[in-house]
């Protein structure tokens, strides 16, 4: 009988392998946790959400209907030039005249050759699929160098947004070109090369003038770095680019090429405003309104570099002194000053703009997460954060936009300002001895 008896083990041995996966789906649990919530896992998120996009945009191309608004427009100028036409007024496309700077027509022009004189599609939506994968990878570097946005935001950057899809491999516009070289120019600033940034951010400018929306924030950081002597080589460099870009067109008629590329009083039409419709279209239209919303972003610009960006203690004037000269020793520029002040001038810019259109999302939409993120207000959890950057692509994937949709997309803007104001800025109160940069 005893022979038949079985041995019994120990009461715990039953419970132990469920002990042990108890305790291994908590460490994965915080392990992902971890990943999701810390920066220093940006590269390893963003490698994933790169992969990720490589099928969805594809897929995108493929089951989404292309829609056709500007692309037949710009072959026609770019075609007007290549049959040797350099005369900016006498250049035009089926939505009206070439109004971008030569840059523009240098870059389509490739796209022209590259595309059977425009008539591929199927391959320009290949190759503006593979700049909006370069320009992904260009704005994560800047997030990794930062180090101050969880990675679990970035999801909302890429996979989440049909309209910033739609921009770039459904529409074809040029606003992704002029940001993709925006963001090359910043992360060639956060490596110190000042003057190769200088070249990409006046070669970004000369494909869509918007890039000027930046341009105060460079040039607060050139004269912050540089002083005055300092920074004048850098903005050498810029026009430089420009004038030589746009000789063909200066030589033939200089005033047609600068009043048609540069045109800072274009009208933009009630029909196409994202940002306005809540307003009577005479309001719109009104000079005075145009006015005033200048003088809100020169005011805001100035209240930002006088009380956010410049904290030395001494008067903003001291910027145009030769760095070695001022009271308060200069340091190098760390990477949240850099992304700060640029990623912030271009937010104002925004805010105080005449009209929105629908591309021109791209023009902040990349920068959104740090300007949420980066200085944190402890009245602005993640949940709030986060609904902003959904009320802000409702307002975008609104069509027509209406009244709601619009005062959405100013309340959040308003939001993110506030924040902007309130959050403790990078800029130090004290500044710590230089070492030398390139």
């Amino acid at each position: 009988m005893a022979a038949g008896l079985r041995k019994r083990g120990p009461p715990g041995s039953v419970a132990q392998p469920a002990g042990l996966w108890k305790q291994w789906l908590q460490r994965a649990w915080q392990e992902c946790r971890l990943l999701l919530r810390e920066p220093r896992y940006t590269l390893l998120v963003a490698s994933c959400l790169c992969l990720a996009e490589v099928g969805i945009t594809f897929w995108v191309i493929h089951r989404v209907a292309y829609t056709e608004i500007d692309w037949k427009a710009y072959m026609a100028q770019v075609e007007g030039v290549i049959n040797g036409t350099y005369d900016y007024t006498q250049l035009q496309g089926a939505t009206g005249p070439l109004v971008y700077p030569a840059g523009f027509v240098y870059t389509f022009m490739v796209l022209y050759y590259a595309t059977g004189q425009g008539t591929d599609i199927p391959m320009a939506q290949n190759i503006f699929a593979v700049l909006y994968l370069v320009t992904l990878l260009l704005v994560f570097l800047i997030y990794h160098q930062t180090s101050k946005v969880p990675p679990f935001v970035f999801f909302f950057m890429c996979c989440a947004s049909y309209r910033v899809h739609s921009i770039f491999v459904l529409r074809l516009f040029n606003d992704p070109v002029a940001m993709a070289l925006l963001f090359l120019s910043i992360n060639l600033f956060l490596a110190h090369y000042w003057g190769w940034g200088c070249c990409c951010f006046s070669l970004a400018v000369s494909v869509k003038m918007n890039v000027l929306l930046f341009a105060p924030g460079l040039l607060f950081l050139l004269l912050t770095q540089f002083g005055f002597r300092g920074a004048l080589p850098k903005l050498a460099i810029c026009a430089a680019i420009q004038v030589v870009l746009g000789l063909p067109f200066l030589l033939e008629n200089p005033i047609g090429y600068l009043s048609r590329s540069f045109d800072l009083g274009r009208q933009f039409l009630f029909q196409w405003t994202v940002n306005w419709r809540f307003l009577p279209e005479a309001i719109f239209l009104h000079r005075a309104f145009h006015l005033a919303l200048l003088a809100a972003h020169l005011t805001l610009l100035l209240l930002f570099a006088l009380c956010r960006w410049h904290r030395t203690g001494e008067s903003i004037l001291s910027l145009l002194k030769d760095p070695s000269k001022r009271k308060v020793p200069p340091q190098p520029l760390t990477p949240n000053q850099i992304v700060s002040t640029l990623f912030t001038s271009n937010f104002i810019g925004i805010c105080c703009s005449r009209s929105l259109h629908y591309q021109f999302y791209v023009w902040y939409f990349h920068t959104l997460p740090y300007l949420l993120w980066a200085m944190p207000a402890r009245w602005l959890t993640h949940l709030l954060r986060l609904l902003v950057l959904g009320l802000i692509e409702l307002s975008w994937n609104t069509y027509p936009s209406t009244s709601f949709s619009s005062a959405s997309l100013h309340i959040c803007h308003a939001v993110i300002l506030l924040q902007l104001w309130l959050s403790p800025q990078p800029f130090p109160k004290s500044i710590q001895p230089s070492r030398k940069t390139h």
